[in-house]
């Protein structure tokens, strides 16, 4: 059984034109100790689908339809404070900025103590005893000094190190992490994604990761989403998604990665930029910037659906009418 699962999640923005879609139908789930990546560019909806399921979504935004499961049951209807119970007790997160989730004015020891006095009963001595153990856990040296040290006294990677100890202080079962290295210097990058699998391992938490590097999908992740202009349009194997992509979208990506085996004079790019939410084209959002779109693909939107195809996993998704799908896809 899926420990999160999400099921045609609509997100809109009222405007003074009528209301802006920004997530349009987004369905995936998560197993218990799985780690999930979300990759896109800026704008294709990751942190927003990040927030919604977190119960963070920023005003005017909401649910506009759609459901959000944790454990079987429904979150995205529940008030601000049923919210805030499930909220480090079911659902940790971590954010880009360790800063703006760390009280600059209270040591990271009153921190994680007042975090785990909210979710678990346990008395001061026990909640301390565990916020040391949390931030030895987290590969904080020296965890019984530090504990009463502020966050500006730790570096950027200690300081995410406290952050992914917040987030595990009252071991959640999913662990929603919205860009946790993009601050971080690439040796420290490593340290980090090492510790969030090593946590997967040995606690069987999920993790939802959003991102844009697929150097940290490719270390990390069990399985990939692709998000495009608020829709979800391939889920698969990482391995596969990185080797062997379906969607052109994901293609592109893949081929803009640099390749220390091949010379060449210009990174590949995609051409054009990701369509602003009072302009999605109609038929796929992607077509006007796809090399092989067809008739088709510019009037018709395909949906997230299974792939057909017996070179690929059977628990690949692709929203393309150029594959082969239960959905009626054509090969290219």
């Amino acid at each position: 059984m899926s420990l999160l699962q999400v099921q045609n999640l609509v997100v809109e923005f009222p405007s003074r034109h009528g209301n802006l879609r920004a997530l349009d139908h987004v369905s995936f789930d998560i197993a218990p100790g799985e780690i999930l990546g979300v990759v896109g560019e800026s704008g294709a909806g990751k942190s927003l689908t990040g927030a919604s399921i977190i119960g963070l979504l920023e005003p005017p935004g909401r649910v506009a339809g759609g459901q959000i499961l944790l454990q079987g049951e429904r979150i995205d209807h529940l008030n601000n404070d049923q919210m805030r119970s499930i909220r480090g007790r079911k659902i940790g997160a971590i954010f880009q900025d360790p800063l703006t989730s760390l009280n600059p004015l209270y040591s990271v020891g009153r921190q994680l103590v007042e975090t785990i006095q909210a979710h678990l009963p346990v008395s001061d001595r026990e909640a301390r005893q565990r916020a040391i153990a949390l931030l030895q856990d987290t590969g904080i040296p020296g965890a019984a000094e530090r504990i009463d040290h502020y966050p500006h006294q730790f570096s950027g990677g200690m300081r995410q190190r406290v952050v992914i100890a917040l987030a595990l202080a009252a071991e959640p079962q999913l662990i929603v992490a919205d860009e946790p290295t993009t601050a971080l210097d690439v040796s420290i990058q490593a340290q980090i994604i090492s510790l969030l699998k090593n946590i997967c391992k040995q606690r069987g938490a999920a993790v939802m990761l959003i991102t844009h590097d697929m150097g940290v999908i490719a270390e990390t992740c069990d399985r990939v989403a692709v998000m495009y202009a608020g829709r979800i349009v391939e889920v698969g194997p990482v391995h596969q998604v990185i080797h062997q992509p379906a969607h052109p979208y994901t293609a592109g990506l893949m081929a803009a990665i640099p390749d220390i085996e091949v010379e060449r004079e210009r990174l590949n790019q995609i051409d054009g930029a990701m369509p602003r939410l009072n302009a999605i084209p109609k038929g796929c959002a992607f077509n006007p910037r796809c090399p092989q779109a067809f008739e088709r693909c510019r009037h018709e939107r395909p949906e997230l659906a299974n792939l057909s195809d017996a070179a690929y996993s059977a628990n690949t998704q692709v929203a393309c009418w150029l594959q082969p799908s239960s959905q009626g896809g054509v090969a290219s």
